[in-house]
């Protein structure tokens, strides 16, 4: 599917670093990547089965290398540059980005979890109606890379079915939890007829370093062509709110302009 994916942008070289370094929060298989499940009731964020922390570990066990099949950054227009949102969608923190992003004009990736759109599917009709793209971020948030591949298929399938449920078409566009593909996986989602994204610039939103050193992050790493990787969900995510607040103006401001990726 990448060449579905470059058909409107060429890919750029597969090396492309992806954040200046390797990430230490947790890796997959650490305590902290599925620490603790939080009952359905209560909190805002009860609706989660638990915490993604260490979304972006490419460094200890059981981590992998970016793959050379996988979309980093793309080839682009003037300045353009690609926001994308893992882990929703998310009552709270998902609506408060779509009105940021509406407020300039922008548009943006969504990769949803199917436990998370199935509990809320009204939000993936309202993230399309607003002209962003829907991902498939798998079902459950596994590491794909420790999967049969039945596992693998059924964590994909069942996301894209719901999604295709929902909103009439199933996505083309998939993001693997922690950034994590292998040969097997990346066969299944060509299968099903999805390109592979990844990532150039981690926000490291999931680290909750505040809301300015996540803004200084983006703006900081940000190139043309660049895919930036957020959280809307999968944990408290009012510092990404607040960040995208201050650096998206500033984006546009330097003459950049967040547009959604297309197949």
């Amino acid at each position: 599917m990448l060449g579905a994916l470059s058909a409107g942008r060429l890919l750029l070289p597969s090396g492309t670093p992806e954040s200046g370094g390797p990430h230490h929060s947790g890796p997959p298989g650490s305590a902290t990547a599925g620490a603790g499940r939080p009952t359905p009731a209560g909190a805002p964020d009860g609706y989660r089965l638990r915490p993604m922390a260490g979304e972006t570990s490419r460094s200890g066990p059981g981590a992998s290398p970016p793959h050379p099949e996988v979309a980093f950054t793309l080839s682009a227009g003037h300045r353009e540059v690609f926001l994308t949102f893992d882990d929703g969608p998310h009552p709270r923190h998902t609506p408060e980005i779509l009105r940021i992003l509406h407020r300039h004009g922008a548009r943006a990736t969504f990769f949803v979890l199917g436990e998370n759109a199935v509990a809320f599917p009204g939000l993936l009709q309202v993230i399309a109606d607003e002209g962003h793209a829907v991902g498939n971020h798998t079902w459950s948030h596994p590491q794909l890379t420790t999967l049969p591949p039945d596992a693998v298929r059924s964590e994909l399938g069942r996301t894209s079915s719901l999604i295709e449920d929902v909103l009439g078409s199933a996505p083309d566009l998939a993001r693997a939890p922690y950034g994590a593909w292998d040969d097997p996986s990346l066969s299944i989602c060509n299968d099903l007829g999805m390109s592979p994204v990844g990532w150039a610039v981690d926000s490291r939103d999931w680290t909750t370093p505040g809301a300015a050193a996540i803004a200084d992050t983006v703006l900081d790493e940000v190139r043309p062509g660049a895919i930036v990787l957020s959280h809307d969900g999968g944990g408290e995510r009012a510092q990404t709110v607040r960040a995208l607040e201050w650096y998206l103006p500033r984006l546009l401001d330097d003459g950049f302009r967040p547009l959604r990726i297309e197949p």
